[in-house]
């Protein structure tokens, strides 16, 4: 018998170098692996990859399960016969088969049973009355970490329909109740602010249209963990002290309770009418507060350059004594501010001498007569036809470049009414924008495309000094001055765009002109952008045509990319990555070698990413790998 180490043919097998050759492999195979995994999916321990039952159930595991209330307890205080409940629950359903999520609906005694903690996001809809049982099963639920989707006047009553009060909206929401609309309103505008998770993707300002017969409620922040999205409180139609009745008049708010999350709307579903528009944002609004609680990411453009919040701009206007728009002069000589000087083309005051001293310091646009409509509900046409519209713009530019010796790049109806024919001759003309009152529904600015030229339209936003200085009687300037703040903070709140529109016959007055050089040093102070209406059309543009695309990669890697599509390069890009969930040890890397990092800032407080770009140049495109430990949770790069 031969020796184990001796072969047939007198070679040696030495098994242990066999057996290390074969761990050495498949120690390098493990290695690869676990590189090419991090590479993927980025930070990640080894808890992660092991073959575990609840690692298995993640790769089978469907969508987050939504659960839908069907309150009987609230059904029994309607009127019998009453399907208003029914309704609520099957609005909520379709929204959220629309969204490729699955609802369930669940009883009362689902949640007083304690069956409802398998559940990621409990919805309430119509939920005004509660059991005890409820409240505190409810609360357990949110504090251990889950997510509510409230509306009205949540837990107000009891199970047996007696009026409890508002102990569970203060306790879980941190809000007070304000008032109720009444019916007799038959419906209210809703404000929502631009730049936060909530509203990313609605045009900032946009206001909801929402019916009163459901009695919508105001609502007051009253704790830092609440967060007010939107307001009631309608400065066209409301008196009172504007910051104060904003504060007063919430609409919609989000926050936290212990570990858990729930966004609260003042209002039913079924209570949102109007126009398409009204239907395609708001359902945003709904994707944006789902994927909120739910801790998904959200990534948008900030709506203004870096570093500013909010933008204004100057636009006076030629009507009596026009031989005050030489004291603007002053005002943008001192203040840096740029203007475009509105007219009538046609008014005998104005003439040559009067404009060309300004039209070096000064753009110009023409107001002309488009036709008229009674009132903003007719909807009989009674605009100038195509051929005449196009008239008065062709005519009103050609005399005020004779007179100013420049075109004019805006136009102003005389009557704030406009249609499509008004939007062509704008093209065929050449006018850059538009501004109107009569499509007040954001407080940024509209872009349409007509004839592959762009076109923006703005939108009044505040208070002119017609109402400032006539109508109120305000000779002050302090009282004055005070005025034009309320609007400009309601302005910085919404974080939209702040249309200061003065006359000769007005606020541009000698006495009066000073108090425009204060507000556009309180505006400075407030990192608001006060560019020319030129340089904000380019931005806006330019700005629109940013595309950006996101992408989960695991628990703790996500990938932003950023292109500029455009034949123009863009500058001072604003990007805000939230991730709606708690994470730190930030780390940013490019996808693709040798794409330069951009700057970036992370506020652990509000969990924000943003990346600032200083130049994004024309057709670029920038991928980035975000990687993040998740709030508590540590892991370990292994290479």
């Amino acid at each position: 018998m031969k020796a184990p180490e001796e072969s047939v043919d007198g070679l040696r097998v030495n098994y242990l170098i066999i057996f290390l050759s074969g761990m050495s492999l498949f120690i390098g195979a493990v290695l690869i692996f676990m590189l090419i995994i991090q590479q993927v999916f980025g930070r990640y321990d080894l808890r992660q990859i092991l073959p575990t039952t609840s690692n298995l159930s993640l790769m089978f595991e469907d969508e987050a399960s939504v659960a839908v209330l069907y309150s009987k307890y609230t059904e029994v205080m309607l009127p019998e016969g009453s399907t208003w409940i029914n309704d609520n629950v099957a609005t909520w359903e379709r929204f959220v088969r629309q969204n490729k999520m699955v609802a369930e609906v669940i009883q009362d005694e689902d949640i007083e049973l304690g069956n409802h903690f398998k559940y990621s996001l409990i919805a309430l809809p119509g939920c005004l009355a509660l059991s005890d049982k409820q409240v505190v099963q409810l609360k357990k639920f949110i504090e251990q970490g889950g997510s509510v989707f409230a509306s009205s006047g949540t837990g107000s009553f009891s199970n047996e329909g007696k009026w409890k009060g508002w102990q569970f909206f203060t306790e879980v929401f941190g809000l007070n109740f304000s008032r109720e609309i009444l019916p007799e309103e038959t419906y209210r505008r809703h404000t929502l602010r631009g730049n936060i998770p909530i509203t990313a993707g609605i045009p900032t300002g946009f206001s909801l249209k929402i019916a009163t017969w459901d009695r919508p409620i105001y609502a007051e922040i009253l704790e830092p963990r609440a967060n007010q999205v939107s307001f009631w409180y309608d400065y066209r139609r409301e008196a009172g002290l504007v910051q104060e009745e904003i504060q007063k008049s919430a609409g919609i708010a989000h926050g936290t309770y212990g570990n858990g999350r729930w966004v609260w709307m003042g209002f039913e579903f079924n209570s949102v009418i109007g126009q398409t528009e009204d239907y395609v944002y708001f359902d945003k609004l709904f994707i944006n507060s789902v994927n909120w609680l739910l801790n998904r990411p959200t990534v948008f453009i900030h709506d203004w350059p870096s570093p500013y919040e909010a933008a204004a701009v100057l636009i006076p206007t030629i009507d009596e004594q026009a031989g005050n728009i030489s004291n603007l002069s002053s005002v943008l000589n001192a203040s840096t501010i740029s203007a475009t000087i509105f007219m009538d083309p046609y008014d005998e005051d104005i003439t040559s001498s009067l404009l060309r001293p300004l039209a070096g310091i000064a753009d110009f646009g023409v107001i002309g007569d488009v036709g008229f409509k009674e009132t903003i509900i007719d909807t009989t046409n009674k605009l100038y036809k195509k051929e005449s519209q196009f008239a008065v713009l062709k005519a009103a530019r050609d005399t005020l470049k004779k007179l100013a010796g420049e075109d004019p790049i805006g136009f102003r109806p005389t009557y704030q009414f406009f249609d499509e024919n008004t939007l062509q001759a704008l093209s065929a003309y050449d006018y850059k924008f538009m501004i109107t009152d009569s499509s007040a529904d954001r407080s940024v600015p509209r872009l349409e495309i007509r004839e592959e030229k762009p076109i923006i339209i703005l939108t009044k936003t505040s208070r002119d000094d017609y109402t400032v200085v006539r109508d109120f009687g305000l000779k002050s300037a302090e009282f004055q001055r005070y005025t034009y703040i309320e609007d400009i903070d309601r302005i910085l709140f919404e974080g939209g765009l702040y249309i200061l529109q003065l006359h000769t016959s007005q606020q541009l007055k000698g006495n009066y002109i000073g108090v425009i050089n204060e507000l556009t040093k309180y505006m400075r102070n407030k990192k608001m952008w006060l560019p020319s209406i030129q340089e904000l059309s380019e931005w806006w543009i330019r700005r629109g045509r940013i595309e950006i695309k996101h992408e989960v990669r695991s628990a703790r890697r996500f990938m932003v990319e950023v292109t500029n599509p455009a034949k123009i390069a863009t500058k001072d890009v604003l990007v805000e990555i939230h991730l709606n969930k708690k994470i730190e040890n930030i780390k940013v890397s490019s996808e693709i070698i040798g794409t330069p990092l951009p700057k970036y800032d992370f506020d652990s407080k509000t969990q924000l990413v943003t990346f600032y770009f200083d130049v994004l140049e024309a057709g670029e495109s920038r991928a980035y790998l975000l990687d993040f430990d998740n709030f508590g949770e540590k892991s370990v790069e292994l290479f």
